[in-house]
């Protein structure tokens, strides 16, 4: 007999007698609207207002936290239809839809199942959990369900409570697609300045980057000023789109400046080819410093998600190109790192850093320090490999002894999984609600104080951070 599908209503609050405190907390949040000024959700779903496709292309192939455990336990790539660069199609959708819940049991334990659960319960509609003898009457009954006029992507902004949205947009992007929808849901869809592709010069098309970068501006990026006056003015086209943010992907926290003259050699060599991997990387590290300074000038909130080693195994991405899951978390250094920025805009008027880290060990031996006396910093939530129930609850229980929970920035859900949105505020605040509960119960904390701060974990803070 099929296993039923239900969302426990105390799922993830806390046992014992604090969980009667969680749960009037958490009743006080759980219908707040949702903030979602960091994520990957592509605005292509919000301009073209499509019907979403079938349950494998929206549900397993491009969620990464799925598909890696799948792969981690020797499923092909090729068998949960991974897009190939050469343009090979190599699974049906229905055949990848059995594979996923055939191995349903494998996501016991993880966030990813707290999710999907939440989605097929609640969103979905379902009643029944996936298996192998239940995968096609789910399919059959997901589509017929994405088929609906109220399935949607922008129907859904109104069911799921979403007040903003930020997408990650590259810095030659020409914004066209926000424009469209910003025609029609003006403030609601807002797009984040994503500047890694260009201040990396020894990726793959650097210079076809740059030149697309001074074509995007009007300016010519063949020299170094160029260039930056280049970012400049697109920060500026952003800005004036509805952006709030920058979001900068390095594998190390370094801001450390260079001298006019060693970026000037280090561009010019790279837009000759010749640019060392040393001199990329200090050149990157520059870029941070310089992307600090211009957003003193003009007020984007600067976030920086350092720590991630990138397609850590070559052939998956020369087959399948980058961002395919295969990135796995390295030891990350910020006090030293960020002291050039802190010195010269730890203090200063109109600038703002969110600080992300997947190394929880400096979570409160450098990470709450920093943000526990610079007023520009706020600690950005557990991201990633720790947006989990426990990773949360860690956060918490490290950072809140010396930051204070006002130099937290709220929960952002940083995802390309549109439907796991509502699901991944949810479970944050269901954490926030069982970390204050038990500081209730300890008689460290009043309740009407409690309800307060759950309050502003879960919408104040988020719009305090980014809106300025």
């Amino acid at each position: 007999m099929p296993k039923a599908l239900q969302a426990h209503p105390d799922r993830a609050l806390p046992a014992g007698e604090a969980r009667d405190v969680a749960r009037r907390i958490h009743a006080s949040t759980k219908d707040l609207p949702l903030l979602c000024f960091h994520g990957h959700v592509d605005i292509s779903l919000f301009a073209t207002d499509q019907a979403f496709g079938n349950p494998a292309d929206l549900l397993v192939v491009p969620d990464h936290y799925v598909t890696r455990m799948l792969v981690s336990q020797g499923v092909s790539p090729d068998l949960l239809g991974l897009p190939r660069l050469d343009g090979v199609k190599t699974a049906e959708p229905r055949d990848i839809w059995r594979e996923f819940c055939s191995r349903w049991h494998l996501f016991l334990g993880t966030p990813s199942r707290y999710w999907l659960e939440h989605e097929f319960a609640e969103v979905l509609g379902l009643d029944v959990a996936p298996s192998a003898e239940t995968a096609d009457e789910l399919y059959d009954e997901i589509s017929a369900r994405l088929a609906e006029p109220e399935f949607r992507p922008r129907a859904l902004l109104d069911r799921f409570g979403i007040e903003v949205i930020s997408t990650t947009d590259a810095a030659t992007d020409d914004l066209a697609q926000h424009a469209k929808v910003a025609a029609d849901l003006p403030g609601r869809v807002i797009p984040t300045f994503r500047p890694d592709a260009v201040v990396h010069l020894d990726r793959p098309g650097w210079s076809e980057l740059a030149g697309q970068l001074g074509v995007r501006a009007d300016v010519d990026t063949s020299s170094y000023a160029g260039y930056l006056e280049a970012l400049r003015q697109r920060r500026q086209a952003f800005l004036a789109a509805g952006a709030l943010a920058t979001d900068h992907g390095h594998l190390t926290a370094a801001a450390i400046p260079l001298d006019d003259a060693a970026a000037e050699r280090i561009y010019g060599n790279a837009l000759r080819g010749e640019v060392s991997a040393e001199d990329a990387a200090a050149f990157a590290g520059h870029m941070l410093f310089q992307m600090a300074s211009m957003s003193v000038e003009d007020g984007l909130v600067m976030q920086l998600h350092p720590g991630v080693l990138r397609d850590h195994h070559p052939e998956i991405h020369a087959v399948y190109g980058p961002d395919q899951g295969h990135d796995i978390p390295v030891a990350t250094e910020f006090t030293r790192s960020l002291r050039p920025v802190l010195e010269r805009f730890g203090h200063a008027e109109g600038f703002r850093m969110v600080l992300f880290t997947v190394d929880e060990t400096t979570y409160s031996r450098e990470l709450a320090p920093i943000a526990g006396v610079y007023p520009t910093v706020r600690l950005g939530a557990p991201w990633w490999f720790l947006d989990s129930p426990d990773g949360m609850r860690r956060f918490r229980e490290l950072v809140t002894e010396t930051a204070g929970f006002y130099n937290t920035s709220g929960f952002v859900d940083d995802t390309r999984a549109f439907l796991s949105i509502p699901a991944r505020h949810d479970l944050a605040r269901r954490i926030d609600a069982g970390y204050l509960a038990k500081l209730v119960v300890e008689h460290r904390l009043d309740e009407d104080d409690a309800f307060r701060v759950a309050q502003d974990l879960a919408y104040n803070l988020a719009r305090d951070t980014y809106v300025r």
